[in-house]
């Protein structure tokens, strides 16, 4: 007789509600997908209606449980909202996924505070409240997944993102802070640190500028969202509970720590 539960896979999320950010498109996308795949009812979230009737139009042609939601990601009402709807809706997200995040690239002597300021708040403030908002359920359900994406260039550096740079290594200093209080508590907070992606950021730049960055990757090519996705969903899961404060690079050998 088999026994189902040895035989259970280690990356089923059959149960748990997943709230994505940032979740319209790119790599927010493909963690959703993944996510919902393996049996989590997973909350996406974007900026616009637009996109978050996007999220739940993808969501459900797949066949997959979930919906779209719209967040202002700079308004920590909104987030609160936000979060009493889906444990009226869905129930307490035990797992949280930071994904959302903006650029305003340009020289530190030219940069405007608004700049400045723009990318702060919507890439780390905001990785502060959701994160606070969720602790909470976390601790009532007695378990949790917290994973943070930050940058490759959070841990190099770029010229011309001294803002997002800075938002994305302060990311990382969150997580390993977060990660030492709430570990007592079978809450795990991890990052994930995408190198160069393909997504329509990356379809922006110049063929010839693409052409060199892919030359600097020991792998010689760009990553896929679904490389990020997979990670995601590993530290999601029940294969990464000893896994906790840890930067999991996903740059193809671009940047080796």
């Amino acid at each position: 007789m088999i026994d189902k539960q040895k035989n259970k896979s280690p990356y089923g999320l059959d149960g748990e509600v997943a709230l994505i950010t940032g979740a319209s498109r790119g790599i927010g996308r493909s963690i959703c997908i993944t996510l919902a795949s393996q049996g989590a009812v997973v909350i996406g979230s974007s900026t616009s209606k637009k996109g978050s009737e996007s999220i739940s139009n993808y969501l459900k042609e797949l066949g997959l449980k979930g919906r779209g939601v719209e967040l202002e990601l700079n308004d920590h009402e909104n987030i609160e909202r936000l979060f009493k709807d889906i444990i009226n809706n869905e129930g307490y997200p035990t797992i949280v996924v930071n994904n959302a995040g903006i650029t305003r690239d340009g020289l530190l002597m030219r940069m405007k505070p608004d700049e400045w300021n723009d990318v702060i708040s919507t890439n780390l403030t905001s990785i502060y409240w959701i994160s606070k908002a969720s602790i909470r359920g976390m601790l009532k359900e007695k378990k949790g997944r917290i994973i943070n994406i930050s940058s490759v260039v959070g841990v190099t550096g770029n010229p011309g993102q001294t803002n997002y740079s800075a938002a994305k290594a302060g990311i990382i200093g969150f997580t390993k802070s977060l990660s030492r209080e709430l570990a007592s508590r079978n809450i795990t907070v991890n990052c994930v640190a995408p190198g160069y992606i393909k997504t329509d950021m990356t379809e922006m730049i110049s063929e010839s500028i693409r052409e060199d960055i892919i030359s600097n990757i020991p792998l010689l090519r760009l990553g896929n969202p679904e490389d990020v996705a997979s990670a995601v969903l590993f530290l999601s899961s029940d294969a990464a509970s000893y896994i906790t404060g840890e930067t999991l690079n996903i740059n193809g050998g671009l940047a080796m720590i």
